[in-house]
């Protein structure tokens, strides 16, 4: 049976760091933006209002932006190869995050087979951002559910990798999870841990694992 390989953005492929907070270090507002991080981490707003306020910082953002700050962001270490096994297995993987669908998509020219993030409009803006569309932590178990059944495989045969609160309702609904530099959301809910810069040595946690 296939496995699916479901990954985090925001702290986990990226390093310390969010996908918000790269494209905003781009207009000067990364303070901004990372006080919005600490609000939404505390649980003092949720998804919805998060992304509204940071849709507003992101007035005069633009595509050239967008690349330059997922170009120069901290990524892990061979994000890529990883994939590239994972393809070579006829295994499937995927990305589901928090952060805008504009940032998050650009990992499918990585080897992701799909990646989901909340529903922005296309930059440069026009049309205001629509909180319907933006994702939750229940949201990342139903597109898991969605890819199982696109893949033809289900929730056992799922491996998920996070770092926080986000990451939880996901780690409670696998059979396989790799807390990657996680926060004390995820303590005592993964079945591996990682702390470290290589996503390859994290995979290697489940890599002969069935």
């Amino acid at each position: 049976m296939a496995r699916l390989h479901l990954f985090d953005l925001d702290g986990t492929l990226l390093h310390g760091t969010t996908a918000p907070v790269e494209i905003s270090r781009q207009l000067g507002l990364e303070a901004e933006t990372v006080a919005l991080d600490r609000e939404i981490s505390a649980g003092l707003i949720g998804p919805p209002e998060y992304a509204t306020r940071v849709y507003a910082l992101w007035a005069d953002l633009t595509e050239t932006h967008v690349r330059v700050a997922f170009e120069g962001a901290p990524w892990l270490a061979r994000i890529r190869d990883v994939w590239a096994e994972i393809r070579g297995q006829g295994d499937y993987c995927a990305v589901v995050s928090l952060s805008p669908s504009f940032f998050v998509e650009r990992l499918t020219a990585w080897g992701a087979h799909a990646a989901y993030g909340s529903r922005f409009p296309a930059v440069p803006f026009t049309e205001p951002v629509d909180p319907a569309g933006v994702l939750s932590a229940a949201a990342k178990v139903r597109i898991a559910d969605r890819l199982c059944e696109e893949f033809g495989v289900t929730r056992a045969d799922c491996v998920a990798y996070g770092d926080s609160l986000s990451d939880k309702d996901l780690f409670g609904a696998v059979s396989v999870s790799v807390a990657v530099n996680a926060d004390h959301h995820l303590a005592g809910l993964a079945t591996h841990s990682y702390m470290g810069m290589d996503l390859w040595e994290a995979y290697e946690l489940v890599r002969g694992s069935r």
